[in-house]
């Protein structure tokens, strides 16, 4: 039988719709592979029993004629999405063990489609990061970490006998064991999710992306990771970091995977206020493999001083690729630029210190006692809280507070409209924008973290989407000259993710990245 961890979502998809397995057989597979995968800490709970319960029922509809369009998919849900009866902490102490009595609408949209869970992934806190290094549960580890292979014999008893035998008394087996030589973070927030797709523990899974947590791990790790225009994808039930900001997305081993993903959790939700109430198209059937006459936008403030040299190559690769199939070209610009991380890092923290404020240790989650209710309140926020939660919550406090409202977050948001002006004049000349996702490759757990600055500059080409309310996508293309992999990524306009997905799988199909991460070597 082929090997089922390697195949994407839709061609499992088409395998289960001919009967060539049953949504058991992948569900079990994945289950192994998620238990392979553990060296990589991308999992903080993991659900076998319940995937298996979900696998027999897609089954049995699949028997019925009754199946979903996602029904029997094995996937990882990213810690921040509340999922009713298993824990869902947003990756922080503060809620650690808290079991949520609801599901947050993008998760049950996906189980009403037939998706199976194999567990919820590591983040950083509250979704606060871009190396998926702040995590109450430890840092991810990126796949693509080099490592070696080293092969042991261990004892095992035979079947039937393992009570009567003694450790060390059974017959020797070889036993696989992955050694890490550097470790690489996977990017963040949704390095847990990230991780998960490319080691092939999960053949999806669920993200959010608030500056360009979906996209700039997807980067790091090659895999396809889509943020959707704001508004098409309910925020219910997503625990809140930046609420303007924040959006649900798919990341898939290929760009149809993510159109197939994103049509089953997007949709209208009256219980979310910003939810947009409009048709979900079938986002698959806009890939049609044809970009000619596609205007492929090229912001000339996007080519920053100090850029590796190969992710300026990587660029003009895809444009190329781009050109090739018949896209034009055309040069733009998008002057606010150079403003975009300083207004995103006002606005974040400004709307995460209001959100953050429920956690108190009354309603939920962990609580510290204190002498007074006001010591309960700070004894619980400082044990709870990690550094980097702490510092934004600072930060925002201090941009709201009387006298500096106007001078910083007022300003910031003027300079957002501003930011959202320039992409409207843009999309006046081009369908789509092409720039690089981040702008480096995967770099070491332990690098940069003592500079909060150097590790917000991981997001200076995605947070302008997320400012504006866009749709983006990072789609793999190439491997650095450490062999890590580089992503581009694209920008389309509000709520025309068809374009979008069509020139992302023209990108997709021209670079042919099919390369694996060393770590597959070890979890076989």
């Amino acid at each position: 039988m082929t090997d089922l961890t390697r195949l994407s979502a839709a061609e499992a998809l088409d395998g289960l719709a001919r009967k060539d397995y049953s949504a058991v057989e992948l569900t079990e597979v994945h289950i192994r592979a998620v238990e392979a995968a553990r060296p990589l800490n991308a999992f903080v709970v993991e659900t076998p029993e319940l995937a298996l319960e979900q696998a027999r029922a897609s089954d049995a509809r699949r028997a019925r004629g009754e199946a979903g369009p996602f029904d029997g998919i094995p996937i990882g849900v990213k810690d921040l999405f509340c999922t009713k009866g298993v824990q869902s902490t947003a990756s922080s102490r503060i809620l650690e063990g808290f079991v949520p009595p609801y599901e947050s609408t993008v998760t049950a949209n996906l189980f009403r489609d037939g998706a199976v869970m194999l567990g919820k992934l590591n983040m950083d806190e509250f979704a606060m990061g871009s190396a998926n290094i702040t995590s109450h549960f430890g840092p991810v580890v990126n796949p693509w970490s080099p490592g070696t292979l080293a092969q042991h014999d261990e004892a095992f008893a035979a079947e039937g006998a393992a009570a009567e035998l003694v450790a060390g008394m059974g017959q020797p087996r070889p036993r696989q064991e992955w050694t890490f030589t550097r470790k690489l973070v996977p990017g963040g927030s949704s390095g847990g999710s990230a991780a998960a797709v490319a080691a092939r523990c999960v053949m999806a899974a669920t993200g959010t992306d608030t500056g360009g947590s979906i996209r700039q791990p997807a980067g790091f790790v090659g895999i396809v990771g889509l943020k959707p225009t704001y508004g098409r994808c309910s925020r219910w039930g997503i625990v809140a970091f930046a609420s303007s900001l924040d959006q649900a997305g798919p990341m898939t081993r290929t760009v149809r995977d993510a159109a197939v993903m994103l049509r089953s959790m997007a949709g209208f939700d009256p219980k979310d206020s910003t939810s947009v109430d409009m048709p979900v198209p079938d986002f698959a059937a806009a890939l049609t493999g044809d970009i000619r006459g596609l205007r492929v936008g090229i912001p000339r403030e996007y080519r920053m001083d100090g850029m590796p040299a190969e992710i300026d190559r990587l660029w003009e690769k895809g444009v190329e690729m781009l050109r090739r199939q018949g896209a034009e070209p055309v040069d733009i610009s998008l002057p606010h630029t150079k403003y975009a991380l300083p207004t995103y890092y006002i606005v974040a923290p400004a709307e995460a210190s209001s959100n953050l404020a429920r956690y108190d240790g009354v309603r939920y989650g962990q609580r510290i006692d204190g002498t007074s209710l006001k010591d309960m309140y700070e004894n619980t926020r400082a044990a709870g809280f990690g550094a980097e939660v702490r510092r934004r919550i600072l930060i925002g406090t201090y941009v709201l507070s009387a006298g500096y409202y106007d001078a910083y977050y007022l300003k910031a948001q003027k300079v957002r409209s501003r930011i959202k002006q320039d992409f409207d004049e843009a999309f006046k000349r081009c369908d789509v924008i092409l720039t690089p996702t981040a702008p480096s490759a995967a770099f070491g757990i332990g690098e940069n973290t003592d500079d909060p600055i150097q590790m917000y500059l991981n997001d200076v080409f995605t947070v302008t989407v997320n400012l504006a309310g866009l749709p983006g996508i990072s789609v793999p293309v190439g491997l650095s000259a450490d062999r890590l992999p580089l992503g581009l990524q694209l920008i389309g306009r509000p709520f025309d993710e068809e374009t979008l997905l069509r020139a992302a799988e023209a990108l997709e199909r021209a670079a042919g990245f099919e390369a694996l991460p060393p770590f597959m070597a070890g979890a076989v």
